[in-house]
């Protein structure tokens, strides 16, 4: 059974950090892209980051990029997500999402198993 589970979320002012995590078991990790998505009440789901763990590319979406840094280690089967500088408007619940590697792209366009959330909330 493939799990993928978040952890890492909190209370935070603006301005702070925090550090997300996202542990995956029951896949062979190396063939998985993971993902960060967002939904913040009201809104649509945002994609925040991605790591292609076959080859370590990654990609961070261009609002976030500066800020928030995606990275992974391939003996824990962890995904990281580091976010700086963190702003009121990065209040969220943030999912991570695993999606087979295809060779043509960085980050899979179907995501096939996702984990619970994990609140980040930003005070200003």
């Amino acid at each position: 059974e493939v799990q993928l589970q978040a952890s890492g979320g909190g209370l935070v002012q603006t301005g702070g950090s925090l550090r997300l995590s996202c542990a995956a078991s029951g896949l062979t990790f190396d063939d998985y892209a993971i993902a960060w998505f967002r939904q913040a009440p009201g809104k649509e789901r945002e994609g925040v980051s991605c790591i292609n763990n076959h080859d370590g590319r990654s990609y961070v979406a261009d609002s976030m990029k500066g800020r928030f840094t995606i990275s992974s280690d391939n003996a824990k089967n962890t995904v990281y997500l580091q976010m700086n500088s963190l702003k009121p408007e990065d209040t969220a619940v943030y999912h991570c999402a695993a999606g087979a590697v295809i060779p043509t792209a960085l980050c899979p366009g179907k995501w096939h198993y996702w984990g619970q959330g994990t609140q980040v909330t930003v005070s200003s």
